[in-house]
C-alpha cells in the first residue's frame, strides 16, 4: 500500500520538508501497522530538520503519532486491529498516513483520551513527569522556575507542578503568553521581554532564588538561569530552542554556590518499556482526573507542515499544535 508523508533530502529551513508517497511492506516480526489520525509538533522535530541533530538522508520527521492499529505482524500479543494506540519517541518518520512501527513502543490509549489529545500530551506529559517526578523531585512547597511557560511542555508543567503543592514561577514572552501561562497552574509569570527575570526570582522568593531552573529555551536564558539559582540548586537543561547553551565549567559552578548541572532526555528516561508504561500512565492519570488539561493552540493540515514549523520557530503557537492528515 501506499502512503503520504512528508521526507527530507537534506537538513534546513522549514521548505525542505515535502510530501512523498511512498511504498509500504507488511508488518514484520513484532511490528504494527497504524493508520495515523494525529501527529504532534514537537521542537525535536525541528532539530532534525534543521540539522542540530545529525540524521541519515533523505529522512522523514516527526516522533510522535496516534492512531488504529490496522494490522499486526508476527508475535504480536498484546495489539490488535482497531486498537487505539499512541507513540512519542523513536526514529523520525511519524509525519504520515500510516507508519509501521515496533509494538513494543505502542501505548494503548485509555478511554476518556482522543487521539488528538495523545498527541497533544505524550511527549510533552513525559517529558515533564520525568522531569518534575524523577530528575529532580518537586517538593510541597518548593519554588520551581520553569523556562517558556506558555509552550507545550511548560502548561503541562505549571499544572503537574501545582498539583504536587509546588510554587511554579513561569517565564513567557509577551502579555498573551504570561496570562495564559498563569491560567496554567504558576503562582508568578515573568515576562522576559520587559522584566529582569533573575531580579524578579529574587523578589518572588525573598531573596533566596529558586532550588531547581527547569530551561528549554538554551542559549537566551542561561544567564538568567543560572543567576537564579539558590546556593546547591539544580540547573536542568532540557532543550536548547535559542541554540545550544555556552558549555559548563566546574568551576563557575563552585562559585555560584556548590550548583548542580544536568542535560537530561526522554530517551533515557523511557528506554525500558516499564519506564515507558509507568510515564505515559501517569500523564494519563493526571489528564483524566483534570489535574491537567490539555491546551491545543493550533491545528495544521499535515500538506501545511512548512508553516506549521515556521510558526513553531517563530514562537507563533502557544501550548501544543496537532498535525492532521
Amino acid at each position: 500500500m501506499k502512503t503520504k508523508v512528508i521526507r527530507m533530502a537534506k537538513q534546513g529551513a522549514p521548505d525542505v520538508m515535502s510530501v512523498e508517497s511512498v511504498e509500504l511492506n507488511e508488518p514484520g516480526a513484532g511490528e504494527i501497522l497504524i493508520r495515523q489520525t494525529a501527529m504532534g509538533l514537537n521542537f525535536m522535530d525541528v532539530y532534525h530538520r534543521g540539522g542540530q541533530y545529525s540524521l541519515p538522508l533523505p529522512s522523514g520527521l516527526g516522533v510522535e503519532a496516534a492512531g488504529v492499529v490496522e494490522k499486526v505482524g508476527a508475535g504480536v500479543k498484546d495489539l490488535k486491529a482497531g486498537d487505539r494506540i499512541g507513540y512519542a519517541g523513536g526514529g523520525p518518520g511519524a509525519y504520515a498516513d500510516y507508519r509501521i512501527m515496533p509494538a513494543d513502543r505502542m501505548l494503548k490509549l485509555p478511554d476518556g483520551i482522543s487521539e488528538e489529545q495523545a498527541v497533544a500530551c505524550m511527549m510533552k506529559g513525559m517529558t515533564t513527569e520525568y522531569l518534575l517526578n524523577r530528575c529532580v523531585p518537586v517538593q510541597k512547597d518548593q519554588f520551581v522556575l520553569f523556562m517558556a511557560a506558555a509552550g507545550g511542555v511548560g502548561l503541562v508543567a505549571g499544572q503537574w507542578g501545582k498539583a504536587l503543592g509546588a510554587k511554579m514561577i513561569g517565564v513567557a514572552g509577551g502579555a498573551d503568553k504570561c496570562k495564559l501561562a498563569l491560567a496554567n497552574g504558576y503562582a508568578h509569570v515573568i515576562d522576559r521581554k520587559s522584566e529582569d527575570i533573575a531580579a524578579r526570582v529574587k523578589e518572588i522568593t525573598g531573596g533566596a532564588g529558586v532550588s531547581v531552573v527547569y530551561d528549554s529555551v538554551g542559549k537566551d536564558t542561561f544567564e538568567a538561569s543560572l543567576n537564579s539559582l539558590a546556593p546547591r540548586g539544580y540547573f536542568v537543561s532540557f532543550g536548547a530552542t535559542t541554540g545550544s547553551p555556552p558549555p559548563v565549567e566546574a568551576g563557575m559552578l563552585v562559585k555560584r554556590g556548590s550548583l548542580y548541572f544536568t542535560r537530561p532526555t526522554l530517551v533515557t528516561y523511557t528506554a525500558k518499556r516499564e519506564d515507558l508504561l509507568a510515564s505515559a500512565k501517569a500523564v494519563f492519570d493526571m489528564v483524566l482526573k483534570g489535574a491537567v488539561k490539555i491546551h491545543i493552540g493550533q491545528r495544521y493540515k499535515l500538506a501545511d507542515v512548512v508553516k506549521a514549523h515556521t510558526d513553531l520557530e517563530a514562537g507563533r503557537t502557544q501550548g501544543s499544535s496537532v498535525l492532521t492528515p
